[in-house]
């Protein structure tokens, strides 16, 4: 029987632990307290509801995936204070000339290393429609996958999208190889000074993403609890169900780790 080698616990918004071949990951760290506002230039986001476990429960991480520092769902003032006991934390070229520390910018299609079992690849990621997108800052998606993989095992690839819109994206993960777990960001952001326009996958685009990347399972993550996502779990759910799709969604109960099997 194959060894089960990839492991993801939810823990919140956009916030995830996984741990891929032995090295434990953490996603865009965020462990405010509900209920914490954060001024916005023409607005402010709302927290609603706080992590499923406190950042000391967590135990030592190998590194810190952040898909961009500049937006406080994504890193908020916990989450920064957990950057500084982080081995390593891997992010936008833009976010690591502010952070300084332990960071490494990764511009898209540029790897590296981690605990020397892993490797990180920084995937393109667009934080909106264009010209929005660039002038919301550098957003970053990852794919992990281990470094020497044990032909005798399977080892799938794991892609956590980042806040992006641009489904086409998983396409050029998928030609890298086989992906066996996607954690994509949904939620279809919007924030009133832009308008209609998201900030983040829809559902529909949650599944045009699954689709390109052939039979892996979903996570989807980061379309709860904050006041300016428009769409929320039941409309993954209903998009994924209504394309046929919906046994590839994966739905964690918030911290509560959830071993995904490799492929047969």
């Amino acid at each position: 029987m194959r060894t089960p080698v990839v492991t993801v616990t939810v823990l919140g918004g956009p916030t995830v632990l996984l741990e891929v071949a032995g090295v434990r990951l953490l996603t865009d760290p965020t462990f405010d307290p509900p209920g914490t506002r954060y001024p916005l230039p023409g607005g402010a986001l709302t927290k609603w509801r706080g992590p499923a476990l406190p950042a000391a429960a967590l135990g030592t991480v190998d590194a810190v995936l952040l898909s961009h520092d500049q937006h406080p769902d994504n890193l908020d003032r916990a989450g920064r204070a957990l950057l500084a006991d982080a081995p390593a934390v891997l992010t936008t070229p833009a976010a690591a000339g502010r952070l300084g520390g332990t960071t490494v910018g990764l511009p898209p299609g540029a790897h590296t290393e981690v605990a020397g079992r892993v490797t990180v690849t920084a995937t393109r990621a667009t934080h909106g429609p264009d010209p929005l997108g660039a002038a919301l800052g550098e957003v970053t998606g990852f794919l992990v996958h281990p470094s020497a993989p044990d032909p005798a095992t399977a080892h799938p690839a794991v892609w956590v999208s980042g806040d992006t819109v641009d489904p086409a994206t998983a396409a050029e993960v998928a030609a890298r190889g086989p992906v066996g777990l996607a954690v994509l960001h949904a939620g279809a952001a919007r924030l009133a000074p832009f308008g209609p326009a998201t900030l983040s996958f829809t559902a529909e685009q949650a599944v045009r993403a699954a689709r390109l990347l052939g039979d892996c399972p979903v996570v989807v993550v980061h379309d709860d609890g904050w006041s300016h996502f428009t769409e929320g779990p039941a409309d993954v759910a209903a998009a994924f169900a209504r394309h046929g799709l919906a046994h590839r969604l994966l739905t964690p109960a918030p911290g509560r780790p959830v071993t995904v099997a490799p492929p047969d």
